[in-house]
C-alpha cells in the first residue's frame, strides 16, 4: 500500500470551501477548465448520498474515473472517496480522505491523503499522475473560492 499526503491553504473561509466539496455531484462547478491535462468532458450520476458515484468523463481517456463517496461529515469537514470500476494508471485501489481545516483571518486549508496500490506494484507512474490531479483539484478550487468572493 502507497499513501500520498498533501494540502493546501485557501484565501477563503473554510465554509466556502467546503461548499464546493460537499456538493460530491458537481465537480465541475470548481474543477479547472482550461487545464488541459484532464479536462472534464461530462460526469453522470449513479445514486444520491452516501454511496452515490460520479462518473467523470475526461477528454482523450477511453474509460470514466468512477468515484465514490464514502463518507461525508459537515461537523467534521471531512470526506472519503474511491475510485471503483476501472481504474486509470495502473490503480488496483484507491481511497482518500479530504479534510477543511480553518485558518486565521478567513483562509482554510485542504488536507488530502490517499492510499492505492498498482498492478505493477511499482507506485512512480500512478504517483506522479494522482499528484498532478491533487495539483489540478487544489487549482480549481483556489479559482472557484476567488470567483465566490468576487460575487
Amino acid at each position: 500500500m502507497y499513501k500520498i499526503a498533501t494540502s493546501h491553504e485557501f484565501d477563503a473561509p473554510a465554509a466556502v470551501l467546503w461548499d464546493f466539496l460537499q456538493d460530491f455531484a458537481h465537480i465541475e462547478r470548481w474543477w479547472p477548465r482550461h487545464d488541459p491535462a484532464v479536462q472534464i468532458d461530462r460526469v453522470d450520476m449513479e445514486g444520491e448520498g452516501i454511496g452515490m458515484i460520479r462518473h467523470i468523463y475526461n477528454k482523450g481517456y477511453d474509460a470514466p474515473v468512477s468515484e465514490r463517496l464514502d463518507a461525508l461529515d459537515p461537523q467534521k469537514l471531512t470526506y472519503s472517496l474511491s475510485i471503483v470500476g476501472n481504474k486509470p494508471m495502473g490503480l488496483t485501489h484507491y481511497q482518500a480522505t479530504g479534510r477543511v481545516e480553518a485558518l486565521p483571518g478567513d483562509r482554510s486549508r485542504l488536507n488530502y491523503a490517499s492510499e492505492f496500490m498498482t498492478e505493477s506494484g511499482k507506485p512512480d507512474d500512478a504517483e506522479a499522475w494522482l499528484r498532478m490531479a491533487y495539483e489540478l483539484m487544489f487549482a480549481g478550487l483556489a479559482a472557484a473560492v476567488t470567483r465566490r468572493a468576487g460575487q
